[in-house]
């Protein structure tokens, strides 16, 4: 998977790698999170859920998990612009799959 690293800044992402982070949470978060995002085994991502969330915590969940519960880390896979970009994109409510 070392196709899904990804660039230094979260405001400078591709279009491509935009649409790649799309699809990866749309299934990948989606296969626990619910596949519209609105909760499954995983608590709902979606931004009415999230909203007093920080983006920071956000970031960090995505990056390094949730100890004793079943959230991977995804820091292997992710870099920190994209899972600000992830985060903030959660928090204005996540785009469809493109």
């Amino acid at each position: 998977m070392a196709c899904l690293l990804g660039t230094a800044h979260a405001d400078e992402l591709a279009p491509a790698r935009q649409a790649e982070l799309v699809r990866l949470v749309r299934q990948d978060c989606g296969s626990c999170h619910g596949m519209t995002l609105k909760g499954g085994l995983g608590p709902p991502l979606v931004a009415a859920a999230l909203g007093n969330k920080p983006a920071e915590s956000l970031k960090y969940t995505i990056l390094y998990g949730r100890r004793g519960t079943p959230m991977p880390a995804w820091r292997a896979f992710l870099n920190e612009a994209d899972a600000e970009w992830i985060a903030a994109r959660l928090l204005e409510g996540f785009p469809d799959a493109r």
